[in-house]
């Protein structure tokens, strides 16, 4: 989906299978387990297949580009910590015992936002999440179980602790931590060689956004104010924006001289 999303989608839609093999074997993935993959994703409605030019390939479907369309406004989106002054979002569930599994369908769409959990059935996120909030909750028709309110927090435990608390801030410093070793020595290799082969680029930036794109779902952007001083997102967000603007339109390059794409 990574490649299909940063790939495909800006370059018509479509792609052989034999070159979505190359492209993937340029990842390290063997030929077996690219074809198992294209074919889960068939089954789920993400890909169909389409004979161009007399070769065999697959095209994007319409739920497939709203969905990738949706991930990349995710990924790509703005940074920006939020205010503290500006609030929060809390929302509130319940949902009948008969109807349980849709109990899971809320959480994982809640932490699929980026809302932090404070109890069994209380989570909370920075305010500027409640229209997409609304959204979400509206598309899966579930209104009826949802109970939303803006609110200053205004006691009694540290708001810091309780924040750490609700986003297990500790792992996810440790997450960001261990994207900086990573991206870092990748970083200062493209600064050294700013020109350098497309073909790495593709690797480099492909292997980047699948590390990165977990962020965007774990970290709502909560206010600075709230953060360790020595917070490792900043920069793991400084590393990966470097290098999209650096290597997205030699990777994209790559991927049209390679699949003949428009």
């Amino acid at each position: 989906m990574d490649v299909c999303g940063a790939y495909m989608r800006p370059l018509g839609g479509w792609f052989a299978i034999a070159k979505i093999v190359q492209l993937m074997s340029e990842l390290d993935v063997d030929e077996a387990a690219t074809r198992s993959a294209l074919l889960r994703m068939r089954r789920k409605g993400l890909l169909e297949p389409e004979r161009r030019r007399g070769a065999r390939g697959l095209r994007l479907t319409d739920h497939a580009l709203d969905a990738l369309a949706d991930t990349e406004r995710r990924i790509y989106g703005p940074r920006r910590p939020t205010y503290l002054g500006d609030g929060w979002v809390l929302v509130s569930f319940s949902v009948p015992e008969n109807e349980r599994a849709k109990r899971h369908v809320l959480r994982s769409q809640l932490s699929w936002l980026g809302f932090g959990n404070l109890s069994n059935g209380l989570w909370m996120a920075p305010r500027r999440m409640t229209d997409e909030l609304r959204t979400t909750v509206a598309r899966l028709g579930f209104e009826r179980y949802v109970l939303v309110f803006e609110a200053q927090y205004a006691g009694f435990q540290e708001l810091a602790a309780l924040v750490g608390d609700a986003w297990d801030l500790a792992e996810l410093a440790g997450l960001y931590a261990e994207f900086v070793d990573w991206c870092a020595p990748i970083a200062e290799h493209w600064e050294r060689d700013p020109g350098g082969d497309a073909a790495r680029a593709f690797v480099d930036y492909t292997l980047a956004l699948y590390h990165w794109r977990k962020f965007p779902y774990l970290d709502p952007g909560l206010p600075r104010d709230l953060l360790p001083p020595d917070w490792a997102g900043h920069r793991a967000a400084e590393l990966f924006f470097g290098l999209r603007e650096r290597l997205e339109p030699l990777a994209l390059d790559h991927v049209r001289r390679t699949c003949a794409a428009p």
